[in-house]
């Protein structure tokens, strides 16, 4: 029974009760079960291993006291300067497209480190849409301008639009600056798209048409507008010369950037909004249409063109002053004395002469500022500048002299210190184009058109639209009539310089004649004496180019005919 109960007891088997113990046994044939049995560890391998241990350990111990007591603070210094910074990502801008969805600026990858650049493909309009600063770096390379911010033109105009909101990047970065990894945590978001009321391909034409004929006949600067005359959408505006806005965002190359600041022309300067200019005569249909609603003329009254107008000093018995005109154009009523551009006409109109009772200054300044003339329009645009109307308080407030009548007589013929922008002008054109509303003119293609009624008789501007009809058709407009569009048209040209040397070149005029839809101004600037005709040559070239290449604006196609040359005035 004990047995029984000892061998119940002992239910497990032990790997000593089965395996051989090659000690004890001198047939074991140890070559043949190598691998296949345990083997108990010599007492060699047992020291060897145990000693192998000890080095290995103990080496450790020295390394690792060492980096603790030796170089201790040099690690912690170095664990200290090892960070997890959060920068900024920046966000692309919108891009701007044409009024077609042609792009004028885009984005591109990178550009100075800043994850996003701006591209412009039309550098001819760096003024209008401008250019962009990049963040900056101080010494350390960390960002402390975190934005790319519009400097001028549209990109500062709309600024806030275009900018989109930056993102975040977790960079891990180890004790001598390098990047160890890098994670996003916040997206960038894009800026808004603008949308341009502006033609790429008129936009073109035009730049070309006022560059070529500038250089061609020596004037240092130009300016041109088109505008359509109902809703003041801006379809191409120029400022000549131009910079590239490509060349002033990136800063370089630096020479090219010398030069923009000595060029005579100006281009930082837009001279199509912020230049102001003498107008000269392109002022005499603003007049005219003054003139025939209060009642001073009528389209039938005539008044006689010696080539200067002849007045009595009333003080100086024997004295007289005379006002030249620039030729004698005989009997001339107020269509014929606007296509031709008579002085003595508007002289009398003005300021009045004999039996022949004027406007006088008050009235030619409300006129004036009817038309949007000594007002900024109100474009979306920077640094518009608002021009300069004469009047006696001007005067004394400028030269401390009292009024006289010749004031008002060069006032009358947009001389003396008349002032005024390209803007403003195609503004007024297109007022007498659509019937007297005052459109604000708008770069983007958005919202409602702003519009405002002139207190003007209807028929005194259909008055006024023939004699610029008469301008082009047999008069001193005669380059723009072109047989594949009606053009209405006033020319001007005004002296300046110290001497009178130089001629400022002026056009103003809407197409199509019977049912005008776009407006038109032009100025070359400081070009020689009796360049005057030039800026109907640059309308002529544009119209010309639009007809052979781009039927939009002028209808159909077809070989450009031969640019005749006019005199202009």
């Amino acid at each position: 029974m004990r047995w029984r109960r000892a061998r119940q007891q002992n239910t497990e088997i032990n790997p000593e009760d089965i395996f051989i113990d090659s000690a004890n046994d001198a047939t074991f044939d140890r070559a043949r079960f190598e691998g296949r049995i345990e083997r108990p560890l010599s007492h060699t391998t047992f020291l060897a291993l145990a000693g192998v241990f000890v080095v290995v350990f103990g080496l450790l111990l020295v390394r690792a006291g060492y980096v603790q007591v030796v170089q201790g603070d040099a690690f912690a210094r170095q664990s200290a300067q090892n960070s997890l910074e959060s920068t900024a990502l920046f966000a692309p801008r919108g891009i701007i497209t044409d009024r077609h969805g042609a792009v004028l600026v885009e984005n591109i990858d990178a550009n100075k480190g800043t994850g996003t650049g701006r591209r412009y493909l039309m550098p001819q309009m760096g003024q209008i849409i401008g250019y962009v600063s990049y963040p900056k770096k101080d010494s350390s390379g960390h960002y402390y301008d975190t934005e790319i911010t519009g400097v001028a033109g549209l990109e500062a105009e709309y600024n806030e639009v275009l900018t989109g909101t930056n993102g975040r990047v977790l960079v891990e970065k180890d004790a001598v600056g390098d990047v160890r990894s890098s994670g996003m945590i916040v997206p960038p978001r894009d800026g808004s798209p603008l949308t341009l009321t502006v033609d790429a391909s008129l936009e073109r034409h035009f730049a070309e048409a006022i560059a070529r004929t500038a250089d061609t006949a020596g004037f240092i600067a130009g300016a041109g507008v088109i505008m359509d005359v109902h809703t003041g959408d801006v379809h191409a505006i120029v400022s000549y010369p131009s910079y590239d806005p490509n060349v002033m965002s990136n800063g370089s190359p630096v020479a090219t950037i010398a030069s923009y600041n000595t060029s005579q022309g100006h281009p930082f300067l837009d001279h199509a909004v912020q230049g102001v200019y003498v107008p000269g005569s392109i002022v005499k249909p603003i007049v005219a249409a003054g003139a025939l609603t209060d009642g001073v003329i009528t389209p039938q009254t005539q008044i006689n063109d010696p080539g200067r107008l002849a007045v009595p000093d009333p003080y100086h018995p024997g004295k007289t002053y005379y006002y030249n005109g620039w030729r004698a154009l005989g009997i001339v009523d107020v269509s014929k004395a606007i296509a031709w551009s008579s002085d003595v006409f508007f002289y009398t109109v003005g300021g009045g002469f004999g039996d022949q009772r004027g406007l006088g200054i008050d009235r030619l300044d409300h006129w004036y500022s009817a038309f949007g003339l000594g007002h900024t329009t109100g474009i979306d645009l920077p640094g518009e500048a608002s021009g300069v109307i004469p009047s006696p308080a001007w005067k004394a407030a400028t030269f401390k002299e009292p009024w006289y009548l010749g004031d008002t007589y060069f006032t009358s013929i947009g001389q003396y210190g008349t002032l005024v922008t390209p803007i403003q002008m195609v503004r007024a054109a297109a007022a007498i184009a659509n019937g007297g509303t005052l459109v604000q003119p708008r770069m983007l293609v958005a919202g409602t058109p702003t519009r405002t009624a002139i207190d003007v008789s209807s028929a005194a501007l259909t008055v006024v639209r023939q004699g610029m009809r008469q301008s082009v058709t047999g008069a001193l407009a005669r380059a723009l009539d072109v047989p594949y569009i009606e053009v209405a048209a006033k020319t001007g040209t005004a002296q300046t310089g110290v001497h009178n040397e130089y001629d400022n070149s002026w056009v103003i005029g809407f197409f199509p004649y019977q049912q005008p839809k776009y407006a038109f101004a032009v100025v070359l600037e400081r070009g020689p004496s009796g360049a005057g005709e030039q800026s109907v040559n640059v309308m002529r070239a544009l119209l010309d180019s639009l007809k052979r290449d781009d039927s939009t604006y002028v209808g159909g196609s077809g070989a450009p005919t031969t640019t005749a040359g006019a005199s202009a005035r």
